[in-house]
């Protein structure tokens, strides 16, 4: 269960306009403005793009100041939605996708964004290329070495505080931190600096999704007017820069850079998860030399006590030579013990994985070769070939659920440890926005509605759910 974002803040009395009333261009006139958007980003030689919570609505994240908005319907004493399905399975919209492309094309120079939910990292947007203004919910930081680790389960605290895990660079060992910023915390000159070097180098900086209400992040796109760039808003409300753009749409994000992607020719890239688990294989004798004592753990690749939370359960059958018991795991951690005799030949322990809520398909089997004579062969294939001959894959099939070997460290004779990669979710998206007229865009292949975390009370405040932005 998810405390939230918005309910690990801080607590403060003002948060601005909230309620906005929302404004839709009538059908001729977005299509003019979106025709119009397309033409400034085809002749740009410096597009930056900044992202705010709008753009991920359509995941099933809220925003805050809409008319649906978490602080909206707190003053109005509104119930808050209740939970669907884990924030950690969210899945980036069409237009975190469509920025991907337009990265790949060579026209998105650099993004910014101040969303907490990592769908853009998630998407495939180049570290390099993003600045998260506000941090990444799924992201720690080592404060000594400055490694980042991307995690699949929501860090646990915001606020720049300390977590349960420390640094696995050897030599280091320092204890990690969070990168979401809390109300009273500056934002980080490791995301604040490079977005203001290239705010100013842009001939374009397009504002996706967001109210531009929070300073200083706000004050971002007016960096680009100095050298003569244009600032683009494209926002159902009104914001307090429209008077600084030189292009204002009001329309749904996606439907806008939907017709943007039509008109440039370009398609939108599917979106295909790949989640790792690993397998823990060890082996010892028993005293009297007889048997095989041997175990299986089936654990996150973030740490042994790291939470699993794409695994609800994995159903555990072996070969059928074996006189072997089947079992089902599902307690985390998920941990397996049998004893062989010793002159046991080689075997296959069959995993069948069943996915938590908001994986598309519901399960998938692994195979794992049991040979206590173990060789201490390397594995010597490229893991970033192996993932993306898996995403390839995916993509012919649709059905998702196919599997990979990518790592795998032998310790002669006690352990083998090899990581698997899992498809889990496959979303593809239509390029055509036809219809301009009030209504959202279709996934091709939808995988759930609704991310919103669950929410529960603390310190007599209202509950809030998780949303983005601050």
């Amino acid at each position: 269960m998810s405390l939230g974002y918005a309910e690990k803040l801080s607590f403060i009395e003002d948060v601005g306009n909230v309620g906005m009333t929302e404004y839709f261009d009538p059908p001729l006139v977005l299509q003019d403005k979106i025709e119009r958007l397309a033409v400034m980003i085809q002749k740009s030689k410096h597009l930056v793009v900044f992202t705010g919570a709008g753009i991920s609505t359509s995941c099933g994240i809220p925003d805050f100041r809409g008319p649906k908005g978490i602080w909206t319907l707190q003053r109005e004493g509104k119930a808050l939605p209740e939970a669907a399905l884990p924030f950690h399975r969210a899945t980036p919209s069409m237009t975190h996708m469509a920025l991907v492309e337009l990265e790949k094309a060579g026209f998105l120079k650099f993004l910014i964004s101040q969303n907490i939910d990592g769908l853009h990292l998630r998407s495939g947007i180049p570290r390099e290329k993003l600045s998260e203004l506000h941090g990444d919910s799924f992201m720690e930081r080592c404060p000594s070495c400055g490694i980042e680790y991307m995690r699949d389960f929501e860090i646990e605290t915001i606020g720049l505080k300390e977590t349960a895990r420390r640094c696995s660079k050897v030599g280091c060992g320092a204890r990690l931190k969070d990168t979401v910023l809390d109300w009273e915390d500056a934002l980080p000159p490791k995301e604040m600096n490079p977005a203001e070097r290239h705010c100013k180098m842009a001939d374009v900086v397009l504002c996706l999704g967001t109210s531009l209400q929070i300073t200083p992040a706000c004050n971002l796109p007016l960096r680009s007017l100095k050298g003569g760039g244009k600032i683009v808003i494209v926002n159902l409300q009104k914001t307090p820069k429209d008077k600084k753009a030189s292009l204002l749409i009001h329309g749904l994000v996606d439907k806008v850079i939907a017709g943007v992607m039509e008109f440039l020719s370009l398609q939108i890239p599917p979106f295909i998860r790949i989640d790792l688990l690993q397998t823990i294989f060890t082996q010892a004798s028993s005293l009297d030399e007889k048997y095989i004592n041997w175990s299986l753990t089936v654990a996150s690749v973030h740490g042994n006590r790291a939470p699993l939370p794409f695994i609800k359960s994995v159903e555990v059958s072996f070969s059928e030579c074996q006189n072997m018991k089947a079992a089902i795991l599902d307690k985390q951690p998920l941990y397996l013990k049998r004893r062989t005799v010793k002159s046991t030949n080689p075997f296959n322990v069959v995993m069948k994985l069943i996915f938590s809520d908001g994986c598309k398909c519901s399960s998938a089997e692994i195979k794992i070769p049991i040979d206590f004579k173990m060789s201490a062969d390397e594995f010597k294939d490229d893991k970033d070939s192996i993932l993306q001959n898996l995403r390839d894959s995916a993509i012919t099939d649709p059905s998702c659920g196919q599997t990979a070997v990518v790592e795998k460290v032998i310790m002669v004779p006690k352990s083998e440890v090899m990581v698997h990669a899992v498809v889990t979710n496959i979303v593809k998206f239509d390029r055509s926005y036809g219809d301009l007229s009030n209504g959202s865009c279709k996934r091709k292949y939808e995988c759930f509605n609704g991310i919103i975390p669950s929410r529960k009370r603390s310190n007599g405040r209202k509950p809030r759910a998780v949303i983005n932005g601050r």
